[in-house]
């Protein structure tokens, strides 16, 4: 257990670089991984996350090296991984373990996956269903948790899949068992979701279409057993890391901030949009392209929030930012309510539980619902503060309740910060370079 403690600190000032976007770094790795050739990939997030997904794939037969400041990717081509020799141990990553049972779900030998103990406690259900479809066989846990061994099809089958509930992650599994299944393999969303397969799929060159449909939804069909070849990416700056910085900006008086290169990739922008209709000033400026995504700088300025109501058909363009978008909540004036949220009980921890009990014990009138969170802004006051909040090893909620203290009027209190490794190496250490006060607990 890190117990670490925030103190307020105003004003906040700088201008600062994030880690790598966590999402993209992952499937920069995979697909170089699936690709026949050298792929060096620049701005990877070295964070306990990805470096897991990293691990694995060097488990799966797959070289890979770090060359200065990139990575290489010795990939040996679609189909052509080799069978582990010991457990794929993804520790706290879902992203990880999901995308990788989708690549192994082709290949005809057996994987063991396995992970901490949060890891172990989330479903992974939603991701065999449409597997199996293609072939493959698992054997879990009760409720699909893990330990899980994946015996990947011998000869697998093309698939029509229309997703239950609108899932990156599953999308992605499905998409890259497709890589090795004769035939197009096709997923149905009902609301678009972050696109990063989609676009590294493309620049790998394989043949993929995207459509919209009726009532808002998408069709992707990709191509199967197609030669896809390494390549060069850039990693932007992840907007979810961004998002605690950004946040912290905003709710402390005379804060002015710029994050730098930052991707901003329009199914990813949710919580952009709603920190707008909130009132924040925020802006992006140097906007770009920078490899397969979209990129800006976003200047943001503190001033004053108010409440507004989230609508459920954005939950999946900021499914991440929940846990800071209720910080920003909590110094708002009136109620900000959040619908549509359920999948919030299945991350790394039930964030929906756990940010009404840390927002209450900071002295935050809030209402909990089955798939919706109504919150009491503080009405132009700092909050109280002042509470020890349970993170239940999840590093969003950490960060998350770190910032709701640099402008608090007591200091709060994490009673574990070391899983913001997992995806922000160094966060204490950046925030404390632009005036926060963040410290180990005594």
């Amino acid at each position: 257990m890190t117990p670490m403690v925030s103190s307020p600190a105003c004003p906040l000032a700088g201008a600062i670089t994030v880690p790598g976007d966590k999402s993209i770094s992952h499937r920069a790795l995979i697909l170089g991984a699936s690709a026949m050739g050298v792929s060096r990939i620049r701005g990877l997030l070295e964070a306990e996350d990805v470096l897991a997904t990293l691990a694995a794939i060097r488990r799966l037969g797959v070289k890979v090296e770090a060359a200065g400041s990139e990575w290489q990717v010795h990939g040996p081509g679609v189909g052509g991984l080799a069978e582990p020799t010991g457990a794929l141990d993804l520790g706290n990553s879902g992203t990880g373990v999901r995308l990788l049972a989708g690549l192994v779900a082709t290949h005809s030998f057996v994987s063991f996956f396995i992970g901490d103990d949060s890891l172990s406690a989330r479903p992974m259900k939603r991701v065999m269903d449409p597997l199996d479809q293609i072939g493959a066989s698992f054997w879990t846990r009760s409720g699909g948790r893990l330990p899980m061994a994946v015996r990947g099809a011998a000869d697998p089958l093309p698939i029509t899949y229309r997703l239950p509930v609108a899932s990156a992650q599953v999308k992605s599994a499905v998409l890259l068992a497709g890589l090795n299944v004769p035939g197009t393999t096709t997923v149905i969303e009902p609301q678009p979701t972050r696109d990063h397969t989609e676009r590294m799929l493309r620049h790998f060159g394989a043949e993929i279409e995207v459509e919209d449909i009726d009532a808002g939804g998408r069709r992707i069909s990709l191509a199967g057993q197609q030669e896809l070849l390494g390549r060069d990416l850039v990693v932007p700056g992840d907007l979810s890391s961004a998002a605690f910085p950004l946040v912290a900006a905003l709710v402390c008086p005379g804060s002015r901030l710029t994050l730098r290169n930052i991707g901003i990739n329009p199914l990813r922008t949710g919580l952009l949009t709603t920190l707008r209709e909130m009132g924040a000033r925020l802006s992006l400026t140097n906007e770009r392209q920078a490899g397969l995504e979209p990129v800006a700088d976003i200047v943001v300025e503190s001033g004053p929030l108010r409440g507004v109501s989230v609508p459920a058909r954005r939950v999946p363009a900021m499914i991440d930012e929940f846990p800071i978008l209720a910080v920003a909540a909590a110094y708002a004036e009136g109620v900000t309510r959040m619908t549509g949220i359920g999948e919030l009980r299945v991350k790394e921890s039930d964030r929906l539980s756990a940010m009404a009990r840390g927002l209450t014990a900071c002295g935050i009138v809030v209402e909990e619902g089955e798939d919706w969170l109504d919150i009491v802004g503080a009405q132009g006051s700092p909050p109280l503060g002042g509470a020890k909040v349970p993170t239940g090893m999840d590093h969003r909620m950490a960060m998350a309740f770190l910032v709701f203290g640099c402008a608090s009027q007591r200091p709060v209190e994490v009673d574990d910060a070391g899983p913001i490794g997992t995806s922000f190496p160094g966060f204490a250490d950046l925030m404390n370079g632009i005036g926060a006060r963040i410290e180990n607990a005594q």
